[in-house]
């Protein structure tokens, strides 16, 4: 589907990664040597998405062990890196489940990170095919024509690997000829949206339209808004949604716009311990300075350059991300296909959590 994936490895078998924080204005490439590179990339945001920052993790116990390092430590230190996108604690799940008994440790790890990777290629493409058919319903009760599809922060393949969850129903869309337009909030305060998701339908050219985070409500009340598709970062057994704070303003607009608001999201991201998402996902607060500076290219020297936006005295709160609860949510798009956002949905589809 791509000309390029978000995380790859080099010929003398190290990992490296594009630095989003660069995107849209420099495509800057970071090797990573060791773990310590992978938990950095993690923390700061060099990658981002959910799926991305599994990846990311399952390569870092690979480094890890190619290093030599202590890998209990090297555990424990990825699972500080973010505290709440399951997929990071999945991953790293999984490649201890792996490594457990191993004989060569390097080996391993580097043949299960990697098929981490192309799990998550499929289970988006999947997500695609069961997500297409709600964009070719409204296209057909609006007699072909254009499809306007809203969405929040970037859960495209710059979050994954390819075809994301959000576009990859999108981009198979266009593929099939199906009109589409796409408003994309610009999501404050990292401007995921503004500088990632536009970044990739630019590339891929499909249509969009940049849009303040506050305006989407104003569109739905005035009808140009036909569906509405976010990502998530964890999702409970009912069916309550952590995403990008904001997220769950937008589903209320939907809701109060009888616009349909489904959740695209890879299995990963599943959290069947946990039922009650206001209580029990646990909330990152970041730096505040991500909201009291923007960060832009300058129109004078052409570099990028911080710029504050408040008096210097004035402090931020900055929590990363909201929970929409499950009643706002019209349904879930998986890779097994579409069920509600309830614990009954997803059994259906995952009965091994029964």
């Amino acid at each position: 589907m791509s000309a390029f994936r978000t995380i790859w490895t080099t010929e003398d078998h190290y990992v490296e990664v594009i630095d989003q924080r660069k995107l849209p204005h420099e495509w800057v490439v970071e090797k990573l040597i060791s773990y310590k590179d992978a938990e950095r990339a993690i923390k700061e945001m060099v990658v981002r998405g959910a799926p991305l920052i599994g990846a990311t993790a399952a390569y870092g116990i690979y480094l890890a062990a190619k290093e030599g390092a202590d890998l209990n430590e090297a555990f424990a230190d990825l699972r500080l890196s973010r505290p709440t996108a399951v997929n990071l604690f999945w991953a790293l799940d999984r490649m201890k489940a792996k490594l457990a008994g191993a004989t060569d440790l390097v080996q391993t790890a580097w043949e299960e990170a990697a098929q981490i990777v192309e799990d998550d290629v499929e289970t988006c493409r999947m997500i695609g095919v069961h997500g297409l058919p709600l964009i070719e319903a409204i296209s057909k009760k609006k007699r072909g024509e254009t499809v306007h599809i809203l969405t929040h922060c970037n859960a495209g393949m710059l979050g994954c690997i390819e075809w994301g969850t959000i576009t990859s129903p999108i981009y198979q869309a266009v593929q099939k000829g199906i009109k589409v337009h796409v408003w994309v909030d610009e999501t404050r305060p990292r401007l995921q949206g503004a500088n990632l998701t536009c970044y990739e339908l630019t590339r891929h050219d499909v249509p969009h339209t940049l849009i303040v985070d506050n305006q989407g409500g104003h569109l739905m009340q005035h009808g140009m808004v036909d569906m509405c598709i976010v990502g998530t970062d964890r999702t409970t057994r009912q069916g309550d949604v952590a995403n990008k704070i904001g997220t769950y303003l937008k589903a209320l607009a939907a809701h109060d716009n009888h616009i349909p608001f489904y959740v695209a999201l890879p299995s990963t991201t599943l959290d069947m311990t946990i039922r009650d998402g206001l209580k029990e996902i646990p909330i990152e607060q970041r730096n505040q300075n991500e909201v009291r500076y923007v960060v832009g290219k300058s129109k004078i020297t052409g570099q990028l350059d911080e710029v504050l936006i408040c008096p210097e005295t004035t402090q931020a709160s900055n929590y990363g991300f909201d929970v929409t609860p499950a009643r706002l949510v019209t349904a879930l798009i998986t890779e097994r296909g579409v069920c509600n956002a309830s614990e009954e949905g997803l059994l259906k589809l995952f009965p091994e959590y029964n």
